[in-house]
């Protein structure tokens, strides 16, 4: 699996939400005000090659030692699922409604 570092704006296809690009050096993958993403990406981030194209809804957090907070998504259409970690810039009141939902593992 390779990672393909990409920086890139988008228009959340969920909230209409003109998402900038992150400018601590981070990479975004996700609307920080809904948190939801787009299915693109098959055998690694940033690779694009999904044909599936579904709506990632945002189902829980997760807590990682190495990482910190992750967003667990799964995708409307093929049920995949995936953590993308948070922004700093993440709508604090979502993510505080998926810790209910999420599990911590160290």
């Amino acid at each position: 699996m390779v990672f393909l570092a990409r920086q890139e704006p988008f228009t959340c296809e969920h909230c209409s939400f003109d998402v900038p690009v992150l400018d601590n050096g981070s990479y975004r993958n996700h609307c920080p005000k809904c948190l939801w993403s787009k299915h693109v990406d098959k055998n690694g981030p940033g690779d694009r090659e999904s044909e599936c194209k579904g709506m990632m809804k945002p189902v829980g957090m997760e807590y990682r030692k190495k990482k910190g907070w992750m967003i667990l998504q799964t995708c409307e259409i093929c049920g995949k699922e995936n953590c993308n970690l948070t922004a700093p810039d993440d709508d604090s009141d979502i993510i505080a409604e998926l810790s209910s939902k999420g599990i911590s593992k160290d």
